[in-house]
């Protein structure tokens, strides 16, 4: 038995801004692509950060919910969907890994939806801040429990103490009546190296603990993108093959909560031919990091 990615999804169309809309397109695409209907999606859990207008409620899960056409009505006899916010930053998308293998693995639901995407609260078409790390973007993840050994391994975390290498937050002192379009993001000198670090350390677990021993010359790798040479400097630190890191396909950029997702997505059984399994690993804030060992389906 494995929980295993049934689908993917991904918008970075340029006509909207919105996370939710990002997110919900995401999911959209995902059902539509897997042959699931929305009824069928008992849970859908959101890991999305940086909110359009610094929404905080209600949940943005059960705004993505509503758009994505998820359990808006309850006919007799059908289940309820529900939707929740899970957020840790880059990290966000393998804890709700997390939580949906308990889901899954219980058959407390048939489908799980993940999605994810951030923006800056403005939702202005240009870029609306120098200093704005993230692009906006939305990406889905649809699991379900399988009959096969494929499919996430446990979900390994790391953390490094002091102070976090990269803060985001509403500067409520300064922005005045402007709360709904400013935050802040910062990060420290030398943030790359110390999420290098810890990376370094919740992959190394995943790599340990995985059953008989993980083949890295068989391992693709997925990663977080906190800037451009991250995935090449961790798969070097790692000894993982410069050829086998997965980019993020199209997304320029960090696409901070949507960057594991946004990766797999591009990926297609030609590009994955060579490998038995992909290691995801995801750094950010804290700083903190969490890995895990995908195993793929063998090849038909």
């Amino acid at each position: 038995m494995g929980i295993s990615i049934k689908s993917t999804g991904m918008s970075v169309a340029t006509a909207t801004t919105s996370a939710i809309e990002h997110s919900a397109r995401a999911a959209r695409g995902a059902m539509r692509s897997a042959g699931v209907e929305p009824e069928q999606v008992d849970v859908l859990i959101n890991t999305g950060v940086y909110r359009d207008s610094n929404l905080f409620e209600p949940a943005i899960a059960a705004l993505i919910q509503r758009e994505a056409g998820i359990g808006l009505e309850y006919p007799e006899g059908s289940n309820r969907s529900f939707s929740f916010d899970l957020m840790n930053g880059a990290c966000g998308v393998l804890n709700a890994v997390q939580v949906a293998t308990a889901l899954l693995e219980t058959d407390s639901a048939q489908y799980v939806l993940v999605v994810s995407g951030d923006t800056h609260p403005s939702l202005q078409r240009r870029r609306p801040a120098a200093d704005f790390p993230f692009v906006t973007a939305g990406a889905a993840m649809l699991l379900e429990k399988t009959d096969t050994p494929s499919g996430f391994g446990p979900v390994h975390v790391a953390e490094l103490e002091g102070t976090p290498a990269t803060r985001g937050f509403a500067n409520t002192a300064e922005m005045g009546v402007h709360g709904r379009s400013l935050v802040t993001v910062e990060r420290e000198d030398g943030f790359e190296e110390r999420l290098l670090e810890v990376a370094g350390v919740a992959a190394g677990k995943a790599i340990g603990a995985h059953e008989g021993g993980l083949d890295l010359s068989r391992t693709a790798l997925i990663s977080s993108r906190p800037t451009a040479g991250f995935p090449a400097a961790l798969a070097a630190r790692l000894g993982i093959a410069p050829e086998a890191v997965i980019g993020s396909g199209a997304v320029e950029g960090d696409a901070h909560t949507a960057a594991l997702t946004a990766a797999y997505h591009q990926v297609d059984e030609a590009i994955l031919a060579g490998y038995d399994t992909v290691l995801f690993v995801a750094a950010g804030a804290g700083p903190s990091a969490a890995a895990t060992v995908y195993r793929l389906a063998p090849a038909a």
